[in-house]
Formats: structure tokens, C-alpha cells, sequence
């Protein structure tokens, strides 16, 4: 039987703080235990906020906690093309339709329907698609895609429930409520998810899973944020026909006021722990390893 196979995968739009580094840690130190493999992945699609120093830091922040990795490491910025064949192969399945609204409009016709009613969101807070772009006819798409008109491919959820019926996966871990074992998943509370746009053929659920497949990942270690983003992912693997990793989701590295730590809430990065004194011991102990 082959090794298991675990990784971690950081975007490079910020420095890595304890929250990254508890889920690195647990990744190497399970795969170590296991007698398994550990793999780097770049999660760099994002390239208005990717950027090679963050990039680079987090190979130094890595290093100094005493991980090691295979090597190529992945960045998905090179892999575009495999992330368009799989759009291409759900598009021949009648499963994507493009969206044409923007960010703004999406937020105005939210605001109109929730005069009458709070508006759906999905897992994370986010409204779900309003729109009604499903309802366009091929040539209407057509003009629109040919006008240069912007959109985003949309993953047609009720066709695509239809297609595979329900889906579940065994949590190894827990999730934001303490569930574990069979986990019925929900991927309609995501609603018409974007799995690409004009710009950049394909998106965090997208990659992800196709990553996953291409490296041969068993097994899935990441945040309890992420919980039932394995929803959609359950989902697209049935979709394309791919394996199914173990998920294992683990707890978050929360600030003093009990949030998690986030890039965007300039959590204290690893690098200036470690300008600050820091060992990498002194980093498993805050982060609650041994």
C-alpha cells in the first residue's frame, strides 16, 4: 500500500502567522508519524494579491520551523490548464453557466429582495447568487461573452444535486459544532458557487480539488473554517469522477478576543516572533504541540 500523502497549502497574500503554523506543523507531524509524505502546495490564483516575497517568506517560515518537503512544490499559477479541462468536462455535462452581474450589482439586487426578507447566505456569511443569469438563452451568452462583457462560471448546484444525489464524507477531526464521523454534506447552502472567471480559469474550490486528485493527496488537514467547504468539494469530486481524501479539521489558533487569526486582521506574523526572540519549540508550545 502507498505512503499516505498530506500537505499544506498557503496563498502567498500575506506572512504566515500561528494559525499557519499549527496547520503545517500537524501535517509534517502526522505525515512524519505515519511513515507518510509532505507536500508544499502555492495557492497563487489570486494574482492581485499574490506576491513573490510572501511567496519566498513562506519557504523561510517553513524552513525555520524545521519542516522539509518534496520538491517541485506547486503553484497552481502554472496549472491553468488543468483547472480548464475540468470546467470544459462539467460545461459537457450542462453544469456551468456564465454570471454577468458584478460584485455591485449582486450587492444591489441582494438589497432589493431582502425588503421583503432576509436573503439566503451561505456557510460563510455571503449572500447566495441572486441573479438570473441561469435563464439567459445560448445566444444571449453568446452576445454578452462576445461584447467582452466580464462574468463568472457558475456551477448550476440544483442540476448538479440532481446529477449525483447526496454526498457525505467521514470527518476525522470536528467540525465548528463538534461534528464528527458521518457527515452528511450540504452542498446547496453554497448555492450557484463560482468555479472560474474570465480572468483566471478557476477558483479556491476548483483548484483545490483538482490539486488534491493530481498529487495524490490521502489525506486532507486544514481548519474547521473550512468544514463544509468540503461540501462542495465532496460534490466536484463526484462530478469529475476523482478520489476522495480523509478529512481531518482541526481547531483554529484564536486571538485574546477569541477570533481567528487572519492576514487580514494583521495577525502577528512568524517572522516577527522570531525577530522577537521566538524559538521554533517556543512556536509548537504556543500553538498547543509537543
Amino acid at each position: 500500500m502507498p505512503p499516505p500523502v498530506f500537505r499544506f497549502a498557503p496563498s502567498p497574500n500575506g506572512y504566515l502567522h500561528l494559525g499557519h503554523a499549527f496547520s503545517a506543523l500537524l501535517n509534517f507531524d502526522l505525515a512524519r508519524q505515519s511513515g507518510g509524505r509532505f507536500l508544499l502546495r502555492i495557492e497563487d490564483i489570486d494574482a492581485t494579491r499574490c506576491r513573490p516575497e510572501y511567496e519566498a517568506a513562506i519557504h523561510e517560515d517553513l524552513a525555520w520551523l524545521g519542516l522539509c518537503w518534496e520538491t517541485p512544490v506547486r503553484r497552481q499559477s502554472e496549472h491553468f490548464p488543468a483547472y480548464r479541462e475540468a470546467i470544459e468536462r462539467l460545461s459537457a455535462l450542462g453544469l456551468i453557466y456564465p454570471g454577468f452581474e458584478s460584485r455591485a450589482e449582486i450587492a444591489r439586487l441582494v438589497e432589493a429582495r431582502e425588503k421583503d426578507a432576509p436573503w439566503p447566505r451561505d456557510p460563510d456569511g455571503a449572500p447566495l447568487y441572486p441573479g438570473t443569469a441561469k435563464s439567459l438563452t445560448p445566444a444571449e451568452r453568446g452576445r454578452l461573452i462576445a461584447s467582452g462583457a466580464p462574468f463568472a462560471l457558475r456551477l448550476d448546484m440544483e442540476a448538479a444535486m440532481a446529477r449525483v444525489g447526496s454526498v457525505g464524507w467521514t470527518e476525522q477531526g470536528a467540525g465548528p459544532n463538534g461534528e464528527t464521523g458521518a457527515v452528511a454534506a450540504r452542498p446547496e447552502a453554497w448555492g450557484d458557487v463560482i468555479l472560474a472567471r474570465k480572468e483566471t480559469p478557476t477558483s479556491y474550490h476548483l483548484s483545490v480539488v483538482i490539486d488534491d486528485a493530481l498529487q495524490g493527496i490521502t489525506h486532507v488537514v486544514r481548519g474547521e473554517d473550512l468544514f463544509w467547504s468540503t461540501s462542495v468539494h465532496r460534490l466536484l469530486q463526484q462530478l469529475l469522477g476523482i478520489p476522495q481524501p480523509a478529512y481531518r479539521h482541526h481547531r483554529l489558533i484564536r486571538d485574546d478576543a477569541g477570533r481567528k487569526l487572519s492576514k487580514s486582521t494583521l495577525a502577528t506574523g512568524l517572522r516577527e516572533l522570531r525577530a522577537g526572540g521566538a524559538t521554533p519549540a517556543k512556536i509548537r508550545q504556543l500553538v498547543g504541540l509537543p
